[in-house]
């Protein structure tokens, strides 16, 4: 009788210890899905973001991170109001004009802290200053923003659009510029079409956009529909990014090299130095929202008519 009491303690005991492990297993949480539409293709802006996801800051974060390229640059803002993306990348001024048309936006974070737009000629056109852009051809490619832009730019120097000859060249600015079909362009990256003038043996002169009494605004930012905007894995998100900024900046060879290497497409010397020129234009600490400079942009749209 004392064996059968024994063997069924023991059994007894077995059964609570296996019971008791199995509860102290957690069970294996699968990783939450985020979809990024980007304002173009993957590129050296979006550094911060293939960093962050490079080095498994997203994952640590229990995140599984997608971005997918638009076929439209209008379209993130909008796949994103209508639920077809958690996050888009868009330009602050676009944001603001979308924000006053309806769409139930919000900023999330900062991308590109600083103003990469600017106005670009060639150093043997005779143009030294905005006054010389009398009489002359201007190549665009976005008629609202860049458009409001380029007559703030003409009002300093005593000029208006009546002024100079504005030719629709699309997204290729570089090369009518090259070929000399227009004098100007305007919309330009500084990060990226100076340094394709360069490699192409010709010397760029740039004109600042907010050297013009434009206000100050940020390039690129991550923004969310505010249905999502309490959503938790956002600020996970917004970490992982400032955990990725921060070892780009730590690390910039080894994360160009990365980059490089998983998208051999863009592999070139064009790209490789607007990776390190695009440094020092991300934003440093991504959730830090200016409130006073975003209100300044809605002022000028606004004077400008497009809010």
């Amino acid at each position: 009788m004392k064996k059968i009491i024994v063997i069924l303690s023991v059994i007894l005991l077995w059964t609570y210890s296996l019971s008791l492990s199995a509860a102290m297993v957690k069970p294996e949480v699968k990783p939450r899905h985020l979809t990024v539409i980007l304002d173009w293709f993957m590129n050296p802006d979006h550094a911060p973001l293939f960093v962050a996801k490079w080095q498994g800051f997203f994952a640590a974060q229990g995140l599984d991170v997608e971005w997918i390229n638009p076929t439209d640059p209008a379209d993130p803002p909008k796949w994103v109001a209508a639920g077809k993306a958690d996050i888009a990348i868009t330009y602050e001024p676009k944001f603001l004009i979308a924000q006053k048309q309806g769409l139930p936006l919000v900023w999330l974070a900062t991308l590109v802290a600083t103003p990469l737009d600017c106005m670009i000629t060639l150093q043997d056109s005779g143009i030294h200053s905005i006054q010389d852009f009398k009489g002359k051809r201007i190549g665009y490619s976005s008629g609202d923003v860049d458009g409001v832009m380029l007559t703030r730019v003409l009002k300093q120097a005593g000029l208006t659009e009546k002024d100079v000859t504005l030719i629709n060249i699309h997204y290729n600015l570089t090369q009518p510029l090259l070929a000399h079909q227009v004098d100007v362009v305007t919309g330009a990256m500084r990060n990226f079409e100076p340094n394709e003038i360069v490699l192409a043996g010709q010397e760029p002169k740039l004109f600042y956009v907010e050297d013009y009494e434009i206000p100050n605004y940020e390039e690129l930012i991550f923004v969310t529909s505010k249905k999502e905007a309490g959503d938790p894995a956002l600020a996970k998100f917004t970490t992982a990014l400032q955990q990725g900024t921060a070892y780009l900046l730590n690390h910039p060879e080894e994360s160009w090299q990365a980059f490089a290497k998983a998208y051999p497409e863009l592999n070139n010397e064009l790209n490789r130095r607007a990776w390190f020129e695009t440094l020092s234009h991300f934003a440093r600490r991504p959730t830090a929202y200016d409130a006073k400079a975003y209100q300044q942009m809605r002022l000028f749209l606004q004077q400008q008519g497009l809010l």
